[in-house]
């Protein structure tokens, strides 16, 4: 096999080139030629220094994926091999740095004597996304170079930092304006006699400058990058290594750091989520030859919460949309909106006034339906109401231009009895954005069952262009996510009759790593949501509630109460009405315990779960997963509620559902999926 590294010579200059598309991952072959090229450049007099480029889009952007599991992933040399050995090379070596060096790549860059960059290069160790360390120096080089509180920064968040912060801070020593090669090598040219050599492993100005106050003053300022996860404390502690020992005896630590998150539930957990995430972009039934369509116009319906927020997606694309209301008051209450959210990111600094005008320009806001007629693709976001829904389908369905995609973003609602209203159900998808839709990630793509796969294909396509994680889902109500929260709430609701506590309830569901119990999310969403807007018909509790005008947050009263800054505290009034139900009901109250809490409102949902994936609503389990980390905030460090499932031993999944079926009544029913998988021994998502 040809190796991915050349090397080339520049005059005394050698230049080690990584040709290993797409991202030059250090797989073992890479690993293996930049030894190599190394060994060359220390064993020639003619040598004076060296350069380490990327061809193609990047300098290296980590591990190589492919290799995890697999023999190779072991072989030597390995990374902390790699960098020591580039680290030792008797010649200056520069890192030309283009794209992004990330991990591994950041810490070959770090062994590198000397770090060139182009203005569009960006710098990272994002491991602890993948519930790591970064394992070969990175936590030892990195605070010695770039600082501590920058290294701490960088290792717990694993967001990266662009190529001028990092000259600004010293992480990157030359940027670079022109050819990268050109400029790397007469930079090399020019530090090729400078002694001694400046090691990374060597620094300690930068440790010796620390505060030793700065890694109790950073969790306590962050304390949400610490919350359940185990990776960002073990970062903090390697780093925090390096400012108490010398580099050899950090490495140490870092090592015995890493193996320990190695052999983590929770690595495996964030790893297995990892290529979830790439598996859901996948389409099962639709072969790789169907092209997308086109779309470069969308249209709007509805400038409310959710129309405002999917045009943003699309504007922030470069897209521009045709948003439409019925009423000038709406639509200029929506747009002022959408400019005012704008207008807060760019004092944030994610976007300059510039950008700001230039997205708000590809924005036409009007109250012409028909203005939709030269749209590509057309997205109805109004009020959860099947004849609304299909009436304008029905006008949708005169105006469109043929080929046009109709989707609308229900998050409940039976997408073939939309496309029914039309005369091109083979051009209707559903396209159901989670709000703030302008911030989160999840876009459930509801596939019915006359959409073309070109229209699938296009969604899925379109999704990855506006940044959305997409996930396709088949037609059933609620599909997959909402689907799953039916039998959490009604399991709680119940809970709550049986002698728990709305407080108690969520609790459960906050330790367990949610950012919200179910009560908590109701009061934030809107308890009324959905509600029949009778209040002389009360059926159940959160009748009760609505009646009262306790629909939440924006009433300042839902199952709690709420402060003038929406701090929560346990409601009396609400404690009263549980109380009339539960006598009227004749109900005895009971402790609760919070395992009986977890199996019915958490095992419930793996139920539902796998009778998604019976009924093949959901293409693959880790799919459900997908949906529930980006759209309802499940902890990451679980891998999703199917993942969870399997760690948790399915059996115990089985015999859980089992002890507390006697409370849950005639409303619970198996899936057979569950019960044949417990009883077999297998999982969900792996063997």
């Amino acid at each position: 096999m040809t190796s991915p590294i050349s090397t080339s010579r520049h005059g005394h200059v050698l230049v080690i080139s990584s040709a290993n598309p797409p991202v030059n991952a250090l797989g073992h072959a890479v690993r293996e030629g930049l030894v190599k090229g190394i060994e060359e450049a220390d064993g020639s007099d003619e040598i004076k220094a060296v350069v380490i480029i990327g061809e193609g889009a990047t300098f290296f952007a980590g591990a190589d994926i492919s290799e995890f599991g697999t023999p190779k992933a072991f072989a030597q040399p390995m990374l902390p091999q790699v960098v020591d050995i580039i680290e030792n090379c008797s010649k200056p070596v520069v890192a030309a740095i283009h794209g992004t060096a990330l991990g591994g790549g950041l810490e070959v860059a770090l062994a590198c004597h000397y770090r060139a960059a182009v203005a569009s290069a960006k710098l990272g160790v994002p491991e602890v996304k993948l519930g790591l360390l970064p394992g070969a120096g990175g936590t030892q080089r990195l605070p010695r170079v770039a600082g501590v509180e920058k290294a701490l920064q960088m290792t717990t968040s694993g967001n990266p930092i662009g190529a001028q912060e990092a000259f600004e801070i010293g992480l990157v020593d030359r940027m670079i304006e022109g050819d990268l090669l050109q400029h790397a090598v007469a930079y090399a040219t020019e530090v090729a006699d400078i002694r001694p050599l400046p090691k990374s492993s060597e620094r300690q100005n930068k440790i010796e400058e620390a505060s030793p106050s700065v890694f109790d003053d950073f969790v306590a300022a962050n304390p949400r990058v610490f919350k359940g996860f185990d990776a960002p404390r073990k970062n903090l502690e390697a780093v925090r290594a390096a400012t108490q020992h010398p580099y050899a005896d950090g490495v140490a630590v870092e090592r015995q750091l890493f193996m320990e998150l190695m052999s983590g539930t929770q690595a495996k957990a964030q790893q297995y989520f990892f290529f979830a995430e790439r598996k859901a972009a996948k389409i099962e039934g639709v072969d790789e030859s169907v092209r997308p369509r086109e779309i470069r116009k969308v249209g709007v319906i509805g400038a409310g919460t959710m129309g405002g927020g999917i045009s943003m997606n699309f504007l922030s694309a470069g897209i521009p949309v045709t948003i439409v209301e019925t009423a000038q008051e709406a639509l200029d209450r929506g747009t002022g909106v959408m400019l005012r959210n704008y207008e807060a990111s760019a004092k944030k600094g994610r976007f300059t006034a510039e950008q700001v005008g230039q997205m708000m320009g590809l924005l036409n806001p009007t109250l012409d339906f028909d203005a939709l007629a030269d749209c590509d693709l057309i997205i109805e976001a109004v009020f959860e109401q099947m004849e609304i829904k299909k009436d304008i389908f029905g006008r949708l369905d005169k105006i469109a231009k043929p080929g046009a995609i109709l989707a609308s973003n229900t998050s409940y609602l039976n997408v073939d009895e939309i496309a029914a209203a039309t005369n091109r159900p083979q051009d209707v998808v559903g396209l159901h954005f989670f709000s703030p839709a302008n911030v989160m990630k999840l876009l459930e793509v509801v596939r019915g069952a006359k959409t073309a796969d070109d229209v699938l294909v296009t969604a899925m396509a379109l999704a990855k262009k506006i940044k959305k994680v997409a996930v396709v889902a088949g037609v059933c109500y609620g599909f997959i996510g909402n689907r799953m929260l039916i039998p959490r709430q009604t399991e709680a609701t119940k809970l709550l009759l049986e002698g728990a506590t709305p407080a108690q309830i969520d609790k459960v569901h906050v330790d367990f790593g949610m950012p919200m119990g179910p009560f908590q999310m109701a009061d934030l969403a809107g308890v009324d949501i959905g509600w029949h807007r009778d209040p002389t018909r009360i059926e159940n509790i959160r009748d009760a509630l609505c009646a009262v005008d306790r629909w939440g947050q924006k009433k300042g009263a839902g199952f709690y109460d709420y402060d003038e800054k929406r701090r929560p505290s346990p409601s009396p009034k609400v404690q009263e009405i549980i109380e009339d139900f539960r006598a009227k009901a004749g109900v005895t109250p009971r402790a609760i315990s919070d395992e009986e809490i977890v199996q019915r409102t958490l095992y419930t949902m793996v139920n539902e779960g796998a009778k998604i994936l019976e009924e093949g609503m959901a293409q693959r389990a880790s799919d459900i997963d997908v949906v529930w980390v980006y759209g309802y905030g499940w902890p990451v460090y679980r891998g999703g509620p199917m993942h969870w499932a399997d760690a948790e031993g399915l059996g115990k999944i089985v015999d859980g559902l089992k002890a507390a079926a006697p409370h849950m009544g005639e409303d619970f029913s198996f899936s057979r999926l569950l019960l044949d998988k417990a009883e077999k021994g297998e999982k969900f998502t792996g063997r």
